[in-house]
C-alpha cells in the first residue's frame, strides 16, 4: 500500500489523481489534501478518502470545519504546503499547486525522504539546481506528471544504452496557432481560454495560448533530464496525440501516444516503473487518420526564445520570467492589460532585474518578489 499525499487536490491533477485512487483502493492509501480555498470540495473529498491530515491555504476558522471532519489535523496559512510536505505520513508527495508556490513544498518532501510526483514546473524553473541537487543528495527521483515530461521519461525507459541525443517537446499550438500576430495581441479572456484540446486551469491554459507555457516546459526539461538548452526543441502537434519525444544516438525516435487524458501520467508517476489500469481509451490512429507536425512560430510567440534566453543568462533569469508572467496574466485575467502585454511586462522585468542570483530559497523568493512589482 502506497500512501500519497496531495497538495492541490481540488484542481485538474489532483481530483484526476483521485480518480486513480478510487479505481485502486489497494494499492494506494490518502494520507493528506489540500486546496487554496474551495472548501465545500475539499470536505467532499475529505469524507470520502478519510486522510490524517487537511490543509487550507486561505485559512479556515474553527468553527467552520464541519463537525465530522474535527478528527482530522488541520493546517492552514501560508505555511501549509510545506507543513503537509514535510509532516503527513506519505510515501508520494503529489505537488499539484499552481506557481512558484510549490518550490517550497518540493523541498520540504525532498527533505523528508519522500517521493516527488512533479505537477508544478515552477520548482524546477526557479530552484532547479537546488531541486535537483537535493533530490540527488537524497537519492530521490523527480517522478514527472506534466504529459510532456512524463511522455520523455517513458521514452527514456525504453532506451537501454541508447543515448538520447535531443529531447522533442510537443505543443497544440493553443488557440491562436493559425491568427495573426496583432489578432493575437488582442485577443480577448475569453478567445485565450479555448483550448483546442486540454481542460486545465485559468493560468495554464493563458500561458499554452502565449506559449509561456511551452518556454517553462523547456526549462523544466533542462533540469528533469539534465539536457542543454539547445538541444530541447519545440514540436507544434495540434492533435495532441504525440505528448512528447526523443531522439536518440542511433537515429532511432521513441514517442509516447496516447488520448489528450492526464490520468495516464498521473497513472505512471504513481505507479513507476510499473503500470496500472487508468479507465482511458487508447488512441485509435486509423480514426484519427494523420498526425501533423509544424514549426513554432517565433514572431507571433516569442515567449519561446525568451526562455531559452534566460537559461543561456542564468543566475535568478528564470525565476524572474516566471514571476512576471505570473503577474501579468493575474492582470490579464482580471481585465487589465491586453494579451499582448504579457509578454512586453516579462520582457521589462526581466530588462530592469538582470543579474540577480538564485543561489538559495530566500534570493529566489526575493527575485520573484521584484519581478512581480515591475
Amino acid at each position: 500500500m502506497t500512501r500519497i499525499a496531495i497538495l492541490g487536490s481540488t484542481g485538474s491533477i489532483g481530483t484526476q489523481t483521485l480518480d486513480i485512487c478510487r479505481r485502486h483502493p489497494d494499492r494506494f492509501r490518502v494520507t493528506a489534501l489540500t486546496a487554496r480555498g474551495s472548501r465545500e470540495k475539499l470536505f467532499a473529498q475529505l469524507r470520502e478518502f478519510r486522510p490524517e491530515m487537511a490543509g487550507l491555504t486561505e485559512g479556515i476558522r474553527p468553527e467552520e470545519i464541519p463537525d465530522d471532519l474535527r478528527g482530522i489535523r488541520w493546517v492552514q496559512g501560508p505555511e501549509t504546503l510545506s507543513t503537509v510536505a514535510r509532516e503527513a505520513e506519505a510515501d508520494q508527495v503529489l505537488v499539484s499547486v499552481v506557481g512558484i508556490a510549490g518550490l517550497e513544498s518540493v523541498l520540504a518532501a525532498l527533505e523528508a525522504g519522500k517521493q516527488v510526483l512533479l505537477a508544478n514546473k515552477e520548482a524546477l524553473v526557479t530552484g532547479g539546481q537546488l531541486v535537483t541537487d537535493l533530490a540527488r543528495t537524497k537519492g530521490k527521483l523527480l517522478l514527472p506528471v506534466d504529459s510532456e515530461h512524463s511522455a520523455i521519461f517513458q521514452c527514456l525507459q525504453a532506451a537501454g544504452e541508447n543515448r538520447p541525443e535531443e529531447l522533442l517537446l510537443t505543443a497544440s499550438g493553443g488557440p491562436f496557432r493559425t491568427w495573426d500576430k496583432e489578432r493575437i495581441r488582442h485577443a480577448t479572456r475569453e478567445e485565450a481560454l479555448r483550448h483546442p484540446n486540454w481542460n486545465m486551469g485559468a493560468k495554464i491554459t493563458v500561458d499554452s495560448a502565449s506559449m509561456f507555457n511551452k518556454g517553462l516546459e523547456i526549462m523544466e526539461a533542462r533540469w528533469l533530464f539534465d539536457m542543454p538548452e539547445d538541444r530541447i526543441k519545440v514540436v507544434v502537434h495540434p492533435e495532441s496525440i504525440v505528448h512528447s519525444a526523443v531522439v536518440f544516438r542511433d537515429g532511432a525516435v521513441l514517442a509516447q501516444l496516447g488520448m489528450p487524458d492526464m490520468r495516464v501520467p498521473i497513472a505512471y508517476a504513481m505507479s513507476w516503473p510499473e503500470r496500472i489500469e487508468t479507465g482511458v481509451k487508447p488512441a485509435d490512429l486509423i480514426q484519427l487518420g494523420k498526425l501533423t507536425f509544424e514549426k513554432p512560430d517565433a514572431e507571433k510567440f516569442p515567449a519561446l526564445q525568451l526562455a531559452r534566453q534566460c537559461l543561456r543568462a542564468g543566475g535568478a533569469a528564470c525565476t524572474v520570467f516566471n514571476g512576471a508572467n505570473e503577474a501579468a496574466v493575474a492582470a490579464f485575467l482580471r481585465g487589465e492589460i491586453a494579451f499582448g502585454e504579457i509578454t512586453e511586462r516579462v520582457k521589462r522585468a526581466l530588462d530592469r532585474l538582470s543579474g540577480l542570483t538564485a543561489n538559495t530559497l530566500e534570493e529566489i523568493q526575493e527575485a520573484d518578489s521584484l519581478a512581480r512589482q515591475v
